[in-house]
């Protein structure tokens, strides 16, 4: 009986200390040229456009409130200019706290994960 509760038991625990999906991302970003910085809301799977930049959060966690705060988020970001191809520049995770080490390298923009929410 031990050897297969055992399993289950840290299956569980594993579930329980693994993030809580959100549904939204709030996203900050800069549009170097005009100096304005926007704060706004990308639901998870659904385009959101900033600029020239197409925008998808593909995946949001949040960490329990019992651990130390942190919000991380798988993003997707293309650049689509008038008469040019789509490109990508920029696939990966972004960490709320840490801005700085995932972040958007653009010559006219920035965006960098504020927070992940539910809804």
């Amino acid at each position: 009986m031990r050897t297969t509760l055992a399993p289950a038991l840290v299956a569980a625990a594993l579930l329980a200390a693994a993030p809580a999906a959100a549904e939204t991302a709030v996203l900050q970003a800069l549009d170097k040229i005009l100096g304005r910085t926007s704060t706004f809301e990308a639901k998870v799977g659904q385009p959101t456009r900033f600029g020239t930049l197409e925008i998808v959060v593909r995946a949001c966690r949040e960490r329990p409130p019992e651990e130390p705060p942190e919000s991380t988020a798988f993003i997707e970001i293309d650049d689509q200019r008038p008469g040019e191809a789509r490109r990508r520049v920029f696939s990966g995770w972004m960490f709320a706290s840490s801005p700085s080490v995932s972040a958007l390298e653009h010559p006219v923009y920035d965006v960098w994960l504020k927070a992940c929410k539910p809804g």
